[in-house]
């Protein structure tokens, strides 16, 4: 079998990658994929770095066995912990994924915007050195979202607690005058809209997956592996705690498959 024919791997410390995935796949039509929920270790944001790199490399080594030829780091506390790890040690490319704090910074109009993010992300050397660049023009309020990657992959996503938990994230940070914020977590697109409930029409909610499915895009060009065959994709997903979680967010696509199983 030829390499470009060789599906893309994708890895999230759960379900939320699925956000980064959908984007790849709808602008990737012809690529086959494989993505790992690491959904029994979530969140990854409360972990050392020492553990997030022992979890990144358990499960590049699970996709590389499944011969991805490019793998997408569907986790922003993993890529800012662990990418730079990652690409040192293996010789396939790998696709990260950062806060976008770039085009909040580069449209705001109040030079104030907000970042929900994990713990792990926001304590990383690699957000300190991407963020501070801009902190000498803009002010950047950074709001840890505790316990909503929790709700999330108890199948909680619109119960009573999400909704307490964003209104005490969201509204101090409505209090700054924000007009961006940027979503620093994979998880958190499937928030919008109770986010935009919240916050209003009038804030630039931002997220990373359009972004991350162009970048994947130029680097399969770059080197050689995009996948011209014209056959409907094969696309299967394996998750270690709970798929039902998984299924609520995948809607049927043919060749689609759902797997719980131990990695």
């Amino acid at each position: 079998m030829k390499i470009h024919k060789h599906p893309i791997g994708f890895f999230d410390s759960g379900v939320g990658g699925t956000s980064i995935w959908k984007e790849v796949i709808s602008l990737l039509p012809n690529e086959n994929s494989i993505y790992l929920s690491d959904s029994i270790n979530a969140p990854y944001g409360e972990k050392s770095k020492t553990q997030i790199i022992d979890l990144c490399l358990k499960n590049t080594e699970f996709l590389l066995n499944q011969n991805c030829k490019l793998i997408v780091v569907a986790c922003n506390t993993a890529t800012t912990n662990a990418i730079d790890f990652l690409r040192e040690k293996y010789p396939i490319p790998f696709i990260g994924i950062e806060p976008a704090i770039k085009p909040a910074a580069l449209t705001t109009k109040t030079n104030t915007i907000g970042i929900l993010a994990t713990k792990g992300t926001l304590n990383s050397s690699l957000f300190e050195k991407t963020s501070s660049s801009f902190r000498k023009n803009i002010y950047i309020e950074e709001i840890i979202g505790k316990g909503l990657v929790e709700l999330i992959e108890n199948g909680k996503l619109h119960s009573k607690e999400m909704t307490s938990l964003l209104n005490s994230y969201l509204n101090p940070l409505l209090k700054k005058n924000i007009d961006s914020l940027v979503l620093g977590c994979t998880h958190y697109p499937y928030l919008i809209p109770q986010i935009r409930e919240i916050v209003g029409d009038k804030i630039n909610i931002i997220d990373s997956g359009e972004a991350v499915a162009k970048q994947t895009k130029t680097i399969l060009t770059k080197f050689h592996l995009l996948n011209s065959n014209k056959n409907i994709a094969k696309h299967t997903l394996y998750i270690n705690k709970n798929k039902k979680v998984l299924e609520q967010l995948i809607s049927e696509r043919e060749n689609t498959s759902i797997i719980e199983k131990n990695f």
